[in-house]
């Protein structure tokens, strides 16, 4: 009887820096079907990398009622396990950071403003 190995692909996660926004936008962007950011792009915290390129983020925004919560946006490669496991990770990154934007919701909402103009600059 043969064995076929299969070789999971490692996925690494980092924090978001400024260098990461240009990509970040263009995953947004073809998950919407607007032509511009807006306050769903919110302020993206984390990320996941697979053979060095990013295909996921997850990102800060205001839900309905008020509070702050997170979205992640996603490239068609991403598989399901890949999204599940890059939800757990950023769900938890979420909940140990106590800076304002995980925790001050206007303190996110003038972030995200900041946020779009720089973006649409």
């Amino acid at each position: 009887m043969e064995t076929t190995v299969q070789y999971q692909e490692q996925i690494q996660y980092a924090e978001v820096y400024i260098s990461d926004m240009p990509v970040l936008k263009n995953i947004f962007l073809q998950r919407q079907p607007a032509q511009a950011v807006h306050t769903d792009f919110g302020v993206p915290f984390l990320l996941a990398k697979k053979r060095r390129q990013i295909i996921m983020f997850a990102s800060l925004v205001i839900h309905e009622k008020g509070g702050i919560t997170f979205k992640i946006y996603h490239k068609k490669e991403a598989t399901e396990p890949d999204k599940q496991n890059f939800y757990l990770k950023a769900e938890s990154y979420f909940k140990q950071n106590t800076t304002s934007n995980f925790r001050n919701p206007e303190q996110l909402k003038s972030s995200i403003k900041s946020m779009i103009s720089w973006l649409d600059f």
